[in-house]
């Protein structure tokens, strides 16, 4: 029979052991919250901070941003965003425009480019959770903050094209009829899953080609 001593001892150990496995749990915890808010957050600090130093686009905060593709490529002077334009990408094969998601924006197979009459589909699914849709894409997050008036700059062949927001919509999640939108036109189309993480709805945001 253990002795009284023993048996606080091994109290004590498998205490210290639970205690350990417990911070190390919580730490675990807090580093992939890290790993999955991080992106949100870091956008979300610098479009706030930019509004304060910057609270109307202006040609000096458009020009802070150089491209990171003039050959196919899309930057919103608003949100801070730049980013590459995957051409090419079939919306209807998960697995495809996930792959192009890690490497920028997908543009939908089938729909416009900047100088041609049609719309251009610009996307960035974010799946059904905050971890995949952080490793897939968070270009587009901050979509919601635009309004009438803003302008989205594209490159395209080293070409560059300013579009105008026009207006912004939720539809629901199986309505595919705006890759279609503005046939005799040329506008744009910028889409991303809301709530973000979720695949609840899409986000539209349409714009016009600036005369």
């Amino acid at each position: 029979m253990a002795s009284p001593k023993k048996a606080r001892l091994k109290q004590a150990a498998l205490s210290t052991i639970l205690m350990r496995a417990g911070v190390a749990l919580i730490a675990a915890g807090l580093v992939i919250l890290a790993l999955t808010f991080g992106p949100i957050i870091y956008q979300e600090i610098t479009y706030n901070l930019r509004q304060l130093f910057f609270p109307k686009t202006t040609m000096e905060t458009e020009r802070a941003i150089k491209p990171v593709d003039r050959d196919f490529g899309i930057i919103i002077p608003k949100l801070g965003a730049n980013a590459r334009i995957i051409a090419n990408v079939d919306p209807y094969d998960a697995r495809a425009y996930q792959r192009a998601l890690t490497r920028g924006v997908a543009h939908a197979r089938g729909t416009s480019v900047p100088g041609a009459t049609g719309n251009i589909f610009l996307f960035a699914h974010s799946s059904e959770n905050f971890y995949e849709a952080v490793r897939y894409n968070s270009v587009f997050y901050l979509l919601p903050k635009l309004i009438p008036g803003d302008e989205i700059i594209m490159y395209y062949k080293n070409t560059r094209y300013t579009y105008v927001v026009t207006d912004k919509k939720l539809v629901r999640a199986k309505d595919v009829s705006y890759l279609e939108n503005g046939r005799n036109t040329q506008t744009l189309t910028l889409m991303t899953c809301w709530p973000p993480g979720t695949n609840l709805q899409r986000l539209l945001v349409f714009a016009q080609l600036k005369k």
